[in-house]
């Protein structure tokens, strides 16, 4: 029996980290065992994570399965795409020019800042006062 063809890559976006395996197939998506609209429930992040297959004419010829943990559904969905474009660079290297031109195999190392103390937040301080 032969092992079916399969590519994993790995995405991050904020606290958020998906396994993505990519495997030939019909264009469905699963993501932690749920159906992806399903699991995102917002039309917006399904688009988001459907990029970069999108981008390449390769939508409905590819199934993915990841797992994402940590963050939120915002963030879990761009993890997801970072995985998926990732994955497609093991299809087929040719495809890192468009995919890197799109932005989408860049980490976004965007992160939250802590909240300072002596503060309200991050860097709101308080209401300023004259006398």
């Amino acid at each position: 029996m032969e092992e079916p063809i399969r590519y994993y890559a790995t995405g991050r976006r904020k606290t958020a980290s998906a396994r993505v395996w990519l495997m030939p197939g019909t264009g469905k998506i699963t993501i932690n065992g749920r159906e992806a609209s399903e699991y995102l429930r917002r039309l917006a992040l399904e688009r988001l994570v459907q990029q970069p297959l999108r981008l390449l004419g390769l939508e409905g010829q590819y199934d993915v399965k990841a797992t994402v943990r940590g963050g939120g559904i915002s963030g879990q969905a761009g993890a997801i795409r970072h995985g998926i474009a990732r994955a497609l660079l093991q299809v087929n290297p040719e495809f890192r020019l468009t995919l890197k031109q799109a932005g989408l195999l860049t980490r976004d190392a965007r992160e939250k800042e802590r909240k300072k103390y002596g503060r309200h937040g991050a860097r709101r301080g308080f209401q300023y006062v004259k006398r």
